[in-house]
């Protein structure tokens, strides 16, 4: 097993949350960028998670630390979320289950495990592998209504203050697909699921616009068949079942490829019926494939099974600074990600 890890590329290691992909958007010493957002609002899954998970489980936060390390997330440093907010001078979100907080500045709704479809679905369909918690997109939105009671008091007063903040809808969608593969669903029909996740995508994004959003990113999905723990759950004898270019497994990927293609054409259409909103498709998939490529073009130390890189997910923050009009600068970008 070891030397069939290491023909592909990847150490595997049979443990969750093994990959985490960050971007950074300001250096170390770089000052915050001109504050456009007066707040942040994210959904998602463990990507974004920056707590519920743990509240929801436990009842509470521990004790907070300072970064590093990392804070009840399903990673060993900040996420993508985080550095967003960092860049923009606004503080880390805080998870919406942490009840009595001030979400005035904006509140993070993802939680690990989270779908686009609701649990019933799955139930209905016979995948009983997911998780028995009620944390779908759906679910989030939910809580987004609970919190908007706490930060504005009428719809007008509310609309004004969502125009004026960043929305962030997901990653969404890799959980449900990766729920079926656990209940042994075959590539075709893990396939049929594509449209409703991404209806229910769109749905939920056409929700935060009729709030009054107007600034919303929309992350596609991840090249699943490259994540370690894809990788070790599902090992195949068979090596034309792998990229001999990344040592990803082909048939996790082209999920992925599907979902996002599938995505794009559903916002565009969204964008052409909403033109008072810019929705950026962010496109988590393409930056994580180049890595996995030639990692050496992108100025990467290895230290141990540790990745330190620069300029990684350029391609994943050129479309976020669409949102940001004359109001930025592009700073120096970096990300690093760990294999454990």
């Amino acid at each position: 097993m070891a030397a069939a890890s290491r023909r592909r590329g990847f150490s595997l290691p049979a443990a969750a949350c093994l990959v985490v992909v960050l971007l950074r958007c300001l250096s170390a010493s770089a000052e915050p960028l001109p504050q456009y957002y007066n707040a942040i609002f994210s959904f998602g899954d463990s990507f974004s998670d920056t707590g519920n998970f743990v509240i929801i489980n436990s009842g509470k936060l521990p004790n907070m630390p300072k970064f590093p390390p990392p804070y009840a997330r399903c990673s060993n440093g900040r996420l993508v979320i985080d550095f967003l907010a960092e860049a923009f001078g606004l503080p880390l979100l805080p998870p919406s289950a942490n009840k009595g907080t001030n979400f005035s500045q904006g509140a993070n709704f993802a939680v690990m495990g989270a779908t686009a479809l609701d649990l019933k679905y799955f139930r209905d369909n016979n995948v009983w592998s997911i998780p028995p918690f009620n944390t779908s997109m759906n679910v989030q939105l939910q809580w987004f209504d609970e919190v908007k009671q706490t930060i504005c008091s009428d719809p007008q007063e509310c609309r004004a203050f969502f125009s004026k903040s960043l929305f962030v809808f997901g990653e969404f969608g890799g959980n449900d697909y990766s729920f079926a593969w656990k209940a042994e669903w075959p590539l075709d029909k893990v396939k049929t699921m594509v449209p409703a996740v991404v209806a229910s995508l769109v749905r939920g994004v056409e929700r935060l616009l009729d709030e009054g959003a107007r600034h919303v990113v929309v992350p596609g999905n991840l090249p699943a068949g490259c994540i370690p723990i894809t990788l070790t759950m599902y090992p195949s004898e068979d090596r034309s079942e792998y990229d001999p270019r990344t040592g990803c497994l082909k048939k996790y990927n082209s999920v992925a490829l599907y979902h996002n293609a599938m995505l794009r054409i559903a916002l565009d259409r969204l964008q052409r019926r909403r033109p008072e909103a810019r929705l950026v498709y962010a496109d988590y998939y393409t930056p994580y494939i180049q890595f996995a490529r030639t990692p050496h073009l992108y100025e990467g130390e290895r230290e141990g099974n540790i990745y330190h890189l620069s300029a990684l997910l350029s391609p994943l923050l050129s479309p976020l600074l669409l949102l940001w009009h004359d109001t930025t600068d592009q700073r120096a970008v970096g990300a690093f990600m760990e294999v454990r």
